[in-house]
């Protein structure tokens, strides 16, 4: 099933998601001190691409104080933009049947453009196996 959505996603949005993410890698590399956004922004572009069957995992629970003043910047500067735009994408996605699951995915990846360093994106069957992993049903409850 994972197969299907993400051929269905990659042609009805995921690869236009995918290249701007690209193209705001290669941006953020050329300008050298925002490499680690560029290289964010690079693993970001790989999970637009074909995002079911992956999840967004914390590399370092608690990250430090780099990797949080990094995602403060990035919040500022594009990522609550970003965030915009995943929603703004995703309502029509909703408007019919076959579109809700992509919809939902769309919706998945605003956690990760707001905040991106110090994230990881890892198969649903590795997910599992981490310690800091919270299934979204039970993320609530914890």
């Amino acid at each position: 099933m994972n197969l299907v959505l993400n051929l269905i996603w990659l042609l009805f949005g995921g690869l236009w998601l995918a290249l701007g993410y690209v193209l705001a890698g290669i941006v953020c590399c050329v300008l050298v001190i925002t490499i680690p956004f560029g290289i964010a922004s690079f693993r970001i572009a790989g999970y637009a691409l074909w995002p079911f069957g992956r999840v967004v995992v914390d590399d370092r629970p608690g990250g430090g104080f780099w990797s949080g003043l990094g995602n403060l910047i990035w919040f500022l500067v594009a990522g609550l933009w970003i965030a915009i735009g995943h929603v703004l994408t995703s309502i029509p996605m909703f408007v019919s049947i076959i579109g809700i699951p992509l919809g939902i995915a769309n919706l998945r990846m605003i956690p990760v453009s707001l905040l991106p360093l110090g994230k990881r994106i890892v198969d649903s069957g590795q997910a599992r196996s981490l310690p800091q992993y919270v299934p979204a049903s039970r993320a609530g409850y914890r």
